[in-house]
């Protein structure tokens, strides 16, 4: 774990009154924009993207009663953020059993996965939006005395009330890409208050620390990832099965969490495979399902023949690519394919998680993209964990080389997962880190 303990922050011109003006605005904009705002969650209900059954809660409302005594929130925006915070709270659970813990996220899907996953005992509710009474009514009901904000969640209500409530905030796994942090430079004053809402700062990597002491925080921590702290992936022993009966022995291999402008690239390495390698099966799990259809238009386009998941569509022998267009089941993928290949690195989005198939005995390949990863990209490089492409036309390359080669396969997988093994100390550097906050919260100091 380091630290940096001078604050490296420099004036600015607005100055602080300027910040102070411009919260004022934004705040008062939100009461004028409640309706219009409340109208653009209801059109998202409408397309399946709130819940209907606790849509309230979107508005601030708790659908569960606060218990007794201190309380932990935790809050992970997505999917990603909350599955890395599960760790954390059996951690919280096992070693404070006196805080009572509230876990919030925004999007149904992560919902969906804390039900699934949180202890019994753990409450979840979805964030409030960015409103001044959505806030008031959400920090009123819960009266949280430690709040843990995972990565980059910077809502000024959410924010700023919970700290003049009295909170302890903590940004755990705080993490700001080099694009963020150039327009954060530009409204510096708001994101030095901001980050002065935190009582403490741990950054994911020695990057993110740098950037967020560049931006006006004090001192910053940097634990290392609490991704790294994930379980593996789970998967369904019954699914897993029943796809494993399917694929048989066929040479297979997984593009997982692509983006738009990658699955053409997949397709056509598939296409120019296939007569080199008998039988051969792509799978291909898009970072967003919904793009499904669009995504089967184009490989069909190849003359590539697909089978597609959410339609029920079972592999068989004359299936080119099994369009995984479901959530959730990335654990089921990883299982089924030991070349691997993480997308979001094709195209300038920045990669996705690459730890995740680390655990799971996958030879991972990434392109050039991966700005959101670039240390752990950079470090599993290195250390023979992972295989950079420089472009569609290396993917295809390598997905070769490794399909034809068992013994270099097993080593890439190998190297992958001793990188992972290494990296899981993060949640007990993190715990020490957090263990002043919990004694004085909890009274013991």
């Amino acid at each position: 774990m380091t630290a940096e303990p001078q604050d490296q922050s420099q004036p600015h011109p607005w100055g602080q009154t300027a910040a102070t003006a411009a919260f004022g605005a934004y705040a008062l904009l939100g009461r004028l924009a409640a309706p219009l705002v409340r109208h653009y969650l209801r059109r998202r209900l409408a397309r399946g993207r709130e819940d209907a059954e606790r849509f309230s809660e979107r508005l601030g409302q708790a659908s569960r009663p606060r218990p007794n005594g201190p309380l932990i929130w935790i809050h992970g925006a997505s999917v990603g953020e909350a599955q890395s915070a599960l760790p954390l709270v059996e951690r919280l659970r096992h070693d404070w059993p006196d805080f009572a813990i509230l876990v919030t996220s925004g999007t149904v899907t992560s919902a969906r996965l804390m039900g699934e996953r949180l202890p019994q005992g753990v409450i979840h509710q979805y964030v409030p939006v960015d409103l001044p009474q959505a806030v008031e009514h959400f920090l009123a009901h819960w009266q949280p005395q430690i709040g843990l904000i995972i990565e980059s969640e910077f809502w000024p209500n959410l924010l700023r009330g919970a700290a003049a409530r009295g909170a302890r905030l903590v940004l755990l796994n705080g993490r700001i890409s080099a694009d963020s942090y150039k327009g954060w430079q530009r409204a510096r004053p708001i994101i030095v208050d901001l980050l002065g809402c935190f009582s403490l700062i741990a950054a994911r990597t020695p990057e993110d620390r740098d950037r967020l002491l560049g931006l006006g925080a004090g001192t910053v921590a940097s634990p290392g990832d609490l991704k790294a702290a994930a379980p593996p992936l789970s998967a369904d022993p019954a699914k897993l099965a029943e796809l494993q009966a399917g694929i048989a022995r066929r040479p297979c291999w997984l593009a997982a969490s692509t983006h738009r402008g990658e699955e053409r690239a997949i397709g056509e390495t598939h296409r120019a495979l296939k007569p080199r390698h008998p039988g051969l099966l792509t799978l291909l799990a898009p970072r967003h399902p919904g793009r499904a259809a669009e995504i089967r238009r184009e490989l069909e386009s190849l003359g590539l023949t697909v089978a597609q998941r959410s339609l029920s569509e079972a592999i068989s022998p004359a299936t080119d690519v099994y369009l995984a267009d479901t959530i959730g089941e990335l654990g089921l993928w990883y299982r089924l394919a030991e070349v691997v290949f993480v997308g979001g690195s094709l195209v300038p989005h920045g990669g996705q998680n690459l730890l995740e198939p680390a655990k799971l005995d996958c030879a991972i390949l990434a392109g050039p993209h991966t700005a959101n990863f670039a240390r752990l990209a950079t470090q599993m490089s290195d250390c023979g964990g992972l295989r950079p492409v420089g472009g569609p036309a290396d993917l295809t390359a390598v997905v070769d080389d490794l399909l034809g080669d068992p013994a270099q396969r097993r080593s890439l997988a190998a190297a992958a997962a001793r990188y992972a093994a290494g990296e899981a100390g993060a949640l007990d550097r993190t715990m020490e880190l957090l263990e002043p906050l919990l004694r004085k919260a909890s009274g013991m100091d």
